[in-house]
């Protein structure tokens, strides 16, 4: 999380006839804004730890669509397209101008369906890709999101367990089929975007042959992978999920790099994906944060959602800030010692 990143959350509705969007958003300035749109099931909280570091390029759009974190939803399921034609409507509501688009999952089957009758998008981000064209079979697809969950953190554990609360077996069972049948090898060819794919090394549910299909596909792409990570990584690998999408924006293709598949080696301090540990505090103030969030989302209480929002982050600031003082204070120590010993 970047030192002195904006943690006060916004929270608005795009309504779209009968149903919202709900948008989380922190910052108002920067170079161009990042809209980014979750998973089957789960919620915007999925973006969490990486809307803070995209903060420092432009401000940042988390929705949650109809039927997950809370949101009403239609009587009938909704389609792939229909969800795009939501994101669409956030983007013109709000005025975004060329915001990077970026799409996790099930996220970016809606993204593509999107951008594909979008020309005038110019930046994309898909991470982790779904589904597998050559793995389209239900079973299937429930053991590789096993075989990925094996490696996520708990905190993303957490997390899901708590948004497929919110949304519902029901709603769940009903939009899975749409998910399963959405022909995305079939629309990639027609995004002409600059598209920036990113996968993580335990990521069964995108795997690296299916990434590099995705990226033979698009008209114009680049291909990341992140070791240890997995399906969620821009969650546990936020800073290094974000510096490929601050570069990507700021660096468009110059030519296609096809399927050619990169491994990304982090060069900053620490551990690549390492995960910080809040002080007692933290986590009080980060527990009393998600309870008033979940109160809100259960109540439609947009103003708690967000008061709810910026406590979680607030206390997640101070965590990451208090873990870099640490390191700064341990390096500071060994360059000491170093110093006296002799040549």
């Amino acid at each position: 999380m970047v030192k002195g990143s904006d943690t006060t959350v916004s929270v608005k509705r795009v309504q779209a006839g009968d149903v919202y969007v709900r948008v989380s958003s922190i910052g108002d300035k920067g170079v161009r804004p990042f809209v980014l749109v979750p998973g089957i099931g789960v919620a915007s909280n999925y973006f969490e730890r990486l809307a803070p570091n995209l903060n420092e390029f432009g401000p940042v759009y988390a929705v949650d669509l109809p039927g997950f974190a809370g949101v009403p939803h239609p009587e009938d399921a909704m389609t792939i397209r229909q969800y795009a034609d939501l994101v669409g409507k956030v983007i013109d509501e709000l005025e975004l101008v060329d915001p990077v688009i970026v799409g996790h999952s099930m996220g970016t089957q809606v993204v593509t369906d999107l951008v594909a009758r979008r020309p005038e998008i110019s930046t994309v981000v898909l991470i982790g890709p779904v589904i597998n064209p050559a793995e389209r079979v239900l079973l299937k697809q429930g053991l590789r999101f096993t075989q990925a969950a094996v490696h996520e953190p708990g905190r993303v554990k957490a997390l899901a367990f708590s948004a497929y609360l919110f949304c519902g077996m029901k709603w769940f069972s009903r939009i899975l089929p749409k998910m399963m049948t959405f022909p995305m090898e079939r629309a990639l060819p027609h995004v002409k975007a600059d598209t920036l794919v990113i996968r993580g090394e335990f990521d069964a549910v995108a795997p690296s042959d299916w990434v590099r299909r995705v990226g033979e596909l698009l008209p114009s792409s680049r291909l990341w992978e992140i070791p240890g990570a997995a399906h969620s990584v821009m969650y546990a690998h936020a800073e290094e999920v974000a510096k490929l999408c601050v570069e990507h924006a700021e660096q468009p293709i110059e030519y296609d790099e096809g399927g050619v598949l990169r491994v990304f080696r982090h060069e900053g301090e620490g551990e690549a994906g390492e995960m910080f540990d809040p002080s007692a505090a933290d986590v009080v103030a980060s527990v009393r944060g998600r309870v008033r969030e979940s109160i809100g989302m259960v109540t439609g209480d947009d103003d708690l959602i967000a008061e709810g929002k910026t406590e979680h982050g607030e206390a997640m600031q101070r965590a990451h800030a208090r873990a870099e003082g640490e390191h700064d204070a341990e390096d500071g120590a060994k360059d000491a010692a170093g110093a006296g010993e002799p040549a």
